[in-house]
């Protein structure tokens, strides 16, 4: 199918950056490519929320790539930052951990058992295969490998030069969150004010010095290797600087021209790496976005200090899942994007980032709501096909099915996923099983193999298995029912009667649809096709209860046509026979 590049004429969030982004650096580099940024901190599991600050700009480069422009998409590995607490639930790590609180996350080790040689890479790596998965193109950069290298040292030399001026701008806002605290009438504690300058991700400090003057800069001790050093004295002239640890007492002097471990602080750091960097569009999460805040602030720097542009920066929303509050790296067990593609399919992932405004926030579904969502995207995908879609959702559509570069792969026979999880909860997984009953739900045209149904198959079973809990799972009577079934009047028992008379002729997913829905029409004195009544739905509702309790002992389960499906004609007769 040919990719076709989309106009800002469509109701399309994506279009109308791309088109913004364009004509900005055109107006600021033209002839270069144009760059977009994302920046993520492998301090712990890099979760679903972390992936907006990706797709958003990977979304938006992909539509200036469909254009013919050459597009660079930086993802800095945030890998220099400090080690500040040892994240809950995370497997192979404990209290003893906590030593390591102050050092870069490269010099952490990577949690017990990980093949990975520290704690960045470690983090690193699950994002990095997610995101392989999910077809972003970019380029990674690792800022300790820019720090580490000097790669920074004239924009550090640069920063320290302009000190003075940095801090007066940083205390313009400080002064802000103090007044904004005194109107309030409430003490002014460090936490509050960390929180009213919005520090953001990072949560660092912006320098503030003490005896000796404000630095934006921190290095990271040449003995226990923290970053709970204080700079006590610097020489412009020489680049002579001195600092000392509380943590250690270490101090020493060194050149900053040639010195190569520490970095400047956040607030700082990131409008540098604007500059340095060209970049031209790049979100932020709302916490970088309120007043006072580090993207605030950074603009306000970047032009004042580094002679740089702020890049359009669209604010995105959170992303919850199932109801959770906002997700935060710094603890374990919060769903990472490796968690939702065992889950889900890829395409349907990019579609959920895809389909809502950066500034509208939205949820990713591991409980039964993801079959709804499966249930809309097959939809969309049939408008689509049709050509009946909707100019905004088919541009969705095409963002999530395919690249710049091509295709996303996808399944052969995209069966209902609702249909695949009823089935792979009934068979345990079976393959045989399962394999035959996919190739009855259309007898004209039977499922030939289950790689025909592959990864969606996959997926559905890995949602079963990891996602519903054990006392949900269906569990296939094994013997009759006998005290339910000697107990039922002669209605009921007409109506199993009608429901295993027409087994054989209805040995489909429609036909078993139309029979079950059809027995208590019959029943009532009506046709089989008749138009359903609240009386008529109350008595189906009593029929399916009554068939479910009779096939699993329960009162609700799978849809009824997949588990008879499922369970097999005769295995039925065997169940149901008054």
């Amino acid at each position: 199918m040919p990719i076709v590049a989309q106009s800002s004429t469509e109701t399309d969030w994506v279009s109308r950056f791309a088109d913004d982004v364009i004509a900005e650096s055109e107006r600021r580099a033209p002839g270069k490519p144009v760059v977009v940024a994302s920046g993520l901190s492998p301090s712990g599991p890099i979760h679903l929320g972390n992936l907006r600050e990706v797709m958003t700009p990977h979304l938006v480069a992909d539509e200036i790539r469909r254009r013919g422009y050459e597009v660079r998409h930086v993802i800095s590995w945030d890998d220099y930052d400090r080690y500040r607490k040892v994240p809950a639930g995370v497997e192979g790590v404990d209290d003893t951990w906590a030593e390591h609180i102050g050092k870069p996350l490269t010099s952490v080790p990577a949690p017990a058992g990980s093949p990975y040689p520290n704690w960045a890479e470690h983090f690193k790596a699950a994002m990095v295969e997610s995101l392989a998965e999910l077809r972003v193109e970019f380029d990674p950069v690792s800022q300790t490998e820019q720090y580490t290298s000097g790669a920074y040292r004239e924009q550090i030399l640069h920063a320290m030069k302009h000190r003075a001026r940095i801090d007066g701008i940083l205390d313009q806002y400080r002064t802000k969150a103090k007044v904004q605290a005194k109107k309030q009438q409430k003490p002014v504690d460090e936490a509050e004010l960390e929180a009213a300058e919005g520090s953001g991700a990072a949560s660092e400090d912006d320098g503030s010095g003490g005896s000796a003057g404000y630095f934006p800069y921190k290095p990271y001790c040449g003995n226990c290797e923290k970053d709970l050093t204080s700079v006590t004295e610097y020489i412009d002239a020489t680049t002579e600087l001195t600092y000392s640890c509380t943590a250690c007492g270490f101090s020493e002097t060194v050149r900053l021209s040639e010195f190569n471990r520490g970095k400047l602080v956040w607030k700082v750091d990131w409008p540098m790496r604007w500059a340095y960097e060209g970049v031209i569009f790049e979100p932020s999460g709302v916490d970088h976005s309120s007043p006072g805040s580090s993207f605030v602030v950074g603009g306000q720097i970047v032009r004042e200090v580094f002679d740089g542009v702020q890049p359009i920066g669209p604010m995105y929303a959170f992303v919850g899942i199932s109801g959770m509050a906002k997700m935060s790296s710094s603890r374990g067990g919060v769903p990472t994007p490796a968690d939702a593609l065992r889950i889900m399919e890829a395409p349907l992932l990019r579609w959920l980032y895809a389909r809502r405004r950066p500034n509208q926030s939205f949820k990713i579904a591991f409980d039964q709501e993801i079959q709804r969502l499966y249930d809309e995207w097959d939809k969309l995908e049939s408008k689509v096909a049709e050509g009946s879609a909707l100019p905004a959702d088919a541009a969705a559509h095409a963002r999530a099915a395919r690249t710049a570069a091509g295709e996303l792969p996808r399944t052969p026979r995209p069966l209902p996923y609702r249909t695949l999880a009823s089935v792979v909860d009934i068979t345990a997984g079976h393959d045989e099983q399962t394999l035959r009953i996919l190739s009855e739900l259309d007898p004209a045209n039977p499922l030939s193999s289950l790689d025909e149904a592959r990864p969606r198959l996959d997926r559905a079973e890995n949602w079963i298995t990891t996602q519903v809990p054990a006392d949900a799972r269906t569990v296939v009577r094994s013997e009759p029912d006998a005290e339910l079934l000697g107990s039922l009047d002669g209605e009921a028992r007409e109506s199993l009667r009608l429901l295993l008379e027409g087994l054989d002729t209805h040995w489909s997913l429609d036909g078993l649809t139309t029979l079950v829905y059809g027995v208590p029409k019959v029943m009532a004195g009506l046709e089989p096709d008749a138009k359903p009544t609240p009386e008529l739905k109350t008595a189906q509702r009593s029929f399916f209860a009554l068939l479910y309790r009779l096939l699993v002992s329960r009162e609700t389960g799978p849809r009824l046509p997949t588990l008879l499906l499922a369970v097999g004609a005769d295995r039925v007769r065997k169940l149901l026979a008054a």
